[in-house]
């Protein structure tokens, strides 16, 4: 089937997925960051894994401790389209950013770049002048993100952490990452 001129399909954000024909329009959604919420984690499994989840939910139980902060991207709705943690136990003098994700279908819209911009406001407010992150090597996409944010890569060092199969069972995914800082405005 030829499509006429001027549309394109368009792909629903939930776990269904509808191809309709639409006219190509631009629209401005609201996004707004707030604390990332126990009973969001069931709503995050675009970010990864089962195995992926509990290490978010893990993260989560660090938080009333003070040690992280974890931040959700969200839509009208409430619904979570993105979010990040903020380490601040990782490293001595910086918060470093971890676990962070964009649903796929909103890559590119700005929402990480939101996101980044509040973990930086909420680190210098504890602070710290000092963000950091670790980011796969293999990562290009990511890279060029931290990178336009003003991230500058100073090293590199091998991460690992608990992933799920592809037949379902827990396997250690080994990586080199590329450490990155950015130093940030005195609070």
């Amino acid at each position: 089937m030829t499509k006429p001129p001027g549309l394109r399909p368009t792909v629903c954000v939930n776990d269904r997925v509808a191809v309709l024909l639409a006219p190509v329009t631009r629209i401005a959604v609201p996004v707004t960051i707030r604390d990332l919420s126990a009973g969001d984690v069931a709503s995050l499994g675009w970010s990864g894994s089962p195995a992926h989840l509990v290490s978010v939910r893990e993260q989560l139980g660090r938080v009333a401790s003070g040690e992280v902060e974890y931040l959700a991207a969200c839509l009208p709705s409430g619904l979570p389209v993105g979010k990040a943690e903020i380490d601040y136990a990782r490293r001595d003098s910086a918060g470093t950013l971890c676990q962070a994700a964009v649903h796929p279908v909103l890559q590119s819209c700005g929402i990480g770049t939101l996101l980044v911009q509040v973990a930086e406001k909420r680190i210098t407010a504890r602070g710290y002048t000092t963000a950091e992150l670790a980011v796969e090597l293999d990562n290009s996409r990511a890279r060029a993100l931290y990178e336009r944010l003003g991230y500058v890569a100073y090293g590199n060092e091998p991460d690992e952490w608990d992933a799920e199969g592809a037949d379902g069972r827990i396997v250690r995914h080994r990586a080199m990452c590329t450490l990155m800082r950015k130093p940030l405005p005195k609070n």
